[in-house]
């Protein structure tokens, strides 16, 4: 019984046949089975879920490029970010993961999985080792520098273990060695700190902006992001800060000589509290700006698309036969 389940299953596999989907070149024979090569249609059914919000990327995909899997994470967070923010780190740094047979290209989302019009690429080559272990992907670059990508979602994980275990990390390496960010009108790579770009000067957001909105207005720093619902929380928890330290200022100043002491420590407790509500909103909102986020909301892409979408039937690509197929 066990025996015919597992060979239906693989004969289901062997018909689903390399094609696009969204515009997206994929490879099926991976992209809908499971860590074992067994096609699932549960998996398939995700797996176009997510698709479908990379729509976009079809002019970043190469010639002969691939989509083998898609997995949902959280950007790079630094352990002070992860104690500050903690059940809010998700929906600040939701990410997808597209790992494709060249590269990881890493777009940032919102909450609900929409791209922001940002992605990152993480070439092979310039990869000493990537693991996955439980919830965090580890990816250590060529230069040195170590990234740890966090709340990589259970649906997929054992297989995206498989897929980048096998990877070869060989090809020649980018200058930075290290993950890059790409512009979404040229899909040329960007320069850190640099925000625009220099190849169409698309402009980006910045992170001298950000901060002073952060501290300017309740809330100021998330907008400016496009965190919109945070941007609206943290703007309530610094209204009531603002207030109850404006009442404390009007009570020292009408209250007896015998009652100070207790209103200037409520003066500073509040005061404390403002601050450090600011200080989080500037810290974060200047993180999402390294994300490189378009000033406009919405992104031409200049490239051709037709070029992309051209796959060359080249057997010598890892995984272009089919994966783990038994």
């Amino acid at each position: 019984m066990v025996t015919q389940t597992v060979d239906i299953a693989q004969n289901l596999t062997r018909k689903v046949p390399k094609e696009e989907l969204y515009g997206l070149a994929v490879d099926t024979d991976v992209l809908f089975s499971d860590h074992k090569g067994i096609y699932g249609r549960r998996i398939e059914k995700h797996q176009r879920k997510l698709l479908a919000k990379l729509s976009f990327l079809a002019p970043f995909l190469e010639p002969g490029e691939r989509i083998l899997h898609v997995i949902s994470g959280c950007s790079p967070a630094t352990f002070v970010e992860q104690l500050l923010t903690s059940l809010l780190l998700q929906p600040l740094k939701r990410s997808l993961f597209a790992i494709t047979n060249r590269r990881i290209l890493h777009v940032p989302t919102t909450r609900n999985m929409q791209h922001r019009w940002s992605v990152a690429q993480i070439l092979y080559s310039d990869c000493r080792h990537i693991r996955l272990r439980w919830t965090t992907l580890i990816v250590k670059y060529k230069s040195g520098k170590t990234e740890r990508f966090c709340c990589i979602g259970r649906n997929g994980k054992k297989k995206a273990r498989e897929l980048l275990r096998d990877m070869p990390l060989k090809g020649q390496s980018s200058p930075t060695m290290e993950r890059t960010h790409l512009c979404p009108r040229c899909t040329k790579p960007l320069i850190k700190d640099y925000y625009a770009c220099p190849n169409c000067s698309m402009e980006f957001k910045k992170k001298s902006r950000a901060t002073m909105l952060s501290i300017a207005f309740p809330g100021g720093g998330y907008f400016y992001v496009r965190h919109p619902i945070i941007g609206l929380l943290e703007a309530i928890m610094e209204t009531i800060a603002l207030l109850l330290l404006a009442v404390s200022v009007t009570a020292h100043f009408i209250s007896t000589p015998s009652a100070p002491r207790s209103i200037t420590q409520a003066i500073m407790l509040c005061a404390i509290i403002l601050g450090f509500e600011k200080m989080v909103a500037a810290l974060f909102s200047n993180k999402c700006v390294e994300d490189f986020i378009p000033k406009q909301r919405h992104v031409e892409v200049l490239v051709e698309q037709s070029a992309s979408r051209k796959i060359p039937d080249d057997s010598k690509e890892p995984f272009a036969t089919g994966w783990r197929s038994m």
